[in-house]
């Protein structure tokens, strides 16, 4: 069997949603769209309506409009998702998400809902100590709150039946997810990160009823591949966990000589790290596994395990030979937690590449070149040594 990953990629580049135009038109259900990193998706979907991931406008969207409303020195994604609502790209959305990401992120929110009143931006308080004891009940307060909030776009009350049916749904695509990661990070020759990042990126814009056969004849197709491994290094990436780099750029540093075997793309998407199984109190279950069971998101402050500390544990489960930081040019967060990351590897023994990215750019011949200058340090070393 093979993948169609050439029509999965049109897709995910074409910022008209064609999936999603598709659903509405077959369901007539609202549409609720979600700003990174992390978003309660099940919430909306509960109600009847579908979330998608909102990432931008990656190089395919010239800004106009939304330079007047943000200082030169903010982040493109920002822009760029505002730019697509000047545009009229987001007509098809009904309502937004966001969440304390970063000030710029927090003020896209306001921006929005000045902008356009007609849909309603619903932030999400994320609590923010993990270790007190009112934190489950909180964040479980705060997704009914949200709940109530898009009750009336979505005409509907939220039951928590409802939402336990939602969970469901979501974790039967998110356990797929991790059975695809773990088969690239165990023979990451039968499916480049390409690939993966376009599978995963294809479920941020569907219905997980839909996605879902479409991952598992994914998982079928790529597990049988007969590939044999590239004299390539073993590499974790981190820090594109909020905008997202040109798919171009991805498979360029797989050309250059990378095996990727862990990153941190799309991360709210594929946030458990174990199957969530709903209780008598959905809400609960839903922020205690938030709590306790996540991957290390960026946004999530859980100083019980730093992040430098998560990330190195991370470069040993998955043998790496190296990380690579790619950041977004101007994202403060992402800028922090690489001053603590060098400190950590360094310490480690652990090389380390940093690169900048842009969602506009086209060419990547500098980042190339810099990434084969590193991979072949590296070969030579292990070479001689």
């Amino acid at each position: 069997m093979t993948l169609d990953l050439a029509r999965y990629r049109d897709v995910i580049e074409d910022r008209d949603y064609p999936t999603v135009r598709a659903w509405r038109e077959r369901t007539g259900g609202k549409v609720i769209g979600c700003f990174p990193v992390y978003a309660p998706v099940e919430v909306p979907y509960a109600l009847g309506m579908l979330p998608i991931g909102l990432f931008g406008g990656g190089n395919r969207i010239e800004i106009a409009n939304a330079d007047s409303r943000f200082q030169s020195f903010i982040c493109s994604i920002v822009k760029s998702t505002l730019e697509l609502a000047f545009v009229g790209k987001l007509d098809l959305v009904d309502g937004l998400l966001f969440h304390s990401i970063c000030d710029p992120a927090r003020n896209l929110s306001s921006v929005m809902e000045r902008n356009f009143p007609q849909r309603p931006s619903i932030y999400v308080h994320l609590p923010q100590n993990m270790t007190s004891p009112h934190a489950a009940p909180y964040l479980a307060s705060e997704l009914r709150r949200v709940g109530a909030a898009l009750a009336p776009i979505a005409g509907r009350t939220l039951t928590p039946e409802d939402l336990a049916r939602s969970i469901e749904a979501y974790e039967t695509v998110r356990h797929l997810l991790r059975e695809l990661y773990a088969l690239r990070s165990q023979a990451p020759e039968r499916i480049s990160t390409g690939e993966l990042y376009t599978l995963a990126r294809l479920v941020t814009l569907m219905d997980p009823a839909d996605s879902a056969p479409i991952l598992t004849a994914a998982h079928a197709a790529t597990r049988d591949r007969d590939a044999r491994p590239k004299d390539r290094i073993r590499v974790v990436l981190v820090g594109s966990f909020c905008e997202q780099p040109p798919l171009e750029l991805i498979e360029s540093l797989e050309e250059s000589g990378c095996y990727i075997v862990n990153d941190d793309f799309l991360l709210g998407w594929r946030w458990a790290q174990r199957r969530i199984r709903p209780n008598s109190d959905p809400f609960l279950q839903l922020a205690h596994a938030y709590l306790d069971e996540s991957e290390h998101l960026r946004t999530k402050h859980d100083l019980r395990q730093p992040r430098a500390q998560a990330l190195i544990e991370s470069a040993r489960a998955q043998r790496a030979d190296a990380v690579i930081f790619l950041g977004a040019k101007f994202c403060e967060p992402g800028l922090f937690d690489y001053a603590l990351y060098r400190k950590a590897l360094d310490q480690n023994g652990i090389p380390h590449l940093f690169l900048e990215f842009e969602e506009k750019m086209w060419l990547y011949d500098r980042i190339r070149s810099e990434v084969e200058t590193f991979v072949e340090s590296m070969l030579f070393a292990e070479a001689v040594s």
